[in-house]
């Protein structure tokens, strides 16, 4: 039975490279179940959902990782988010058409955003040029510029599934230069096709038969949005009153939706007074202590 839905980590146990493979078929149809968008659209989007599945897997934290990529061309907003749990969501904007192939023809001038939110610290952000023939050439650019690892990535997303494989060197090793041209010279065989068809262990014993190679348990992934009224109250309340006053003269009920689940949340004039309440509540026992 070929693997779906997970992510699988390897070690190269003689050699300085790690690696991550992934494969996501119900948890790709769910996350772009409401996201529209011509074809190549979201050839990109299940593309970024298979990187940053693999990226958060990389750091060890409790939180989420977010690929974010900006342009002023067709293609305008592409965003994939993972937890450390392997939860993922994702949204794409872009025009009814778009065309060509590379970054540069589909976001025009843009730039990639990775950011880690951790649960209990600030978030950290990294940034790179939208530049390269996908976002397997910019995340290799950021990893080489802003981590000084060399990093190859391969995507490829369709209709059905959203797969990726990556490998990175770990530079604390004696040779560790001449295994990552080993192994990086044996990886570059690998197809669409393979990637696609095989699962993790069929695909490394047909490019690696010959290494030492450790895998870890699969670790499942699924579609799981972080959307909920809580949060979408905190967005409210910071609004203010004034603005959410003007909004309730024009309607009678303010109705937010998630662009990456389709949630629609309702709240009317009496729950908006209740979240402005809660806030006073809130500050005046914060001032009292």
């Amino acid at each position: 039975m070929i693997e779906q839905d997970v992510l699988r980590r390897f070690l190269f146990e003689e050699q300085g490279v790690r690696g991550e493979w992934v494969k996501l078929g119900a948890s790709w149809q769910a996350a772009k179940k409401h996201q529209r968008g011509p074809f190549n659209v979201m050839q990109q989007l299940g593309e970024a959902l298979a990187a940053v599945t693999m990226l958060s897997a990389t750091i060890k934290f409790k939180g989420s990782m977010i690929l974010q990529a900006q342009g002023d061309g067709d293609l305008r907003t592409l965003v994939a988010q993972c937890t450390h749990d392997r939860k993922i969501r994702g949204l794409a904007r872009s025009a009814d058409m778009v065309t060509g192939g590379s970054l540069e023809q589909m976001f025009g001038h843009g730039r990639l955003v990775l950011t880690i939110e951790p649960e209990n610290s600030d978030p950290y952000q990294g940034i790179v040029p939208l530049q390269g023939t996908g976002l397997a050439n910019a995340l290799e650019t950021y990893f080489t510029q802003s981590e000084q690892l060399r990093t190859r990535l391969w995507l490829f997303a369709n209709d059905t599934q959203a797969v990726g494989l990556m490998l990175q060197e770990l530079p604390a090793q004696q040779n560790y230069r001449a295994d990552w041209d080993h192994i990086e010279m044996l990886a570059n065989t690998v197809t669409e096709q393979e990637l696609m068809t095989l699962d993790c262990e069929q695909m490394l014993h047909r490019l690696f038969h010959e290494e030492k190679v450790r895998m870890f348990d699969p670790e499942p992934v699924e579609f799981k949005c972080a959307c909920s009224r809580a949060r979408l109250e905190r967005t409210l309340l910071a609004l203010g009153r004034a603005e959410l006053e003007n909004i309730l003269k024009e309607r009678d009920v303010i109705e937010v939706g998630c662009e990456f689940c389709g949630e629609q949340y309702h709240f009317d004039k009496i729950d908006v007074e209740g979240i402005l309440s809660r806030e006073i509540i809130t500050n005046e026992s914060e001032t009292r202590h």
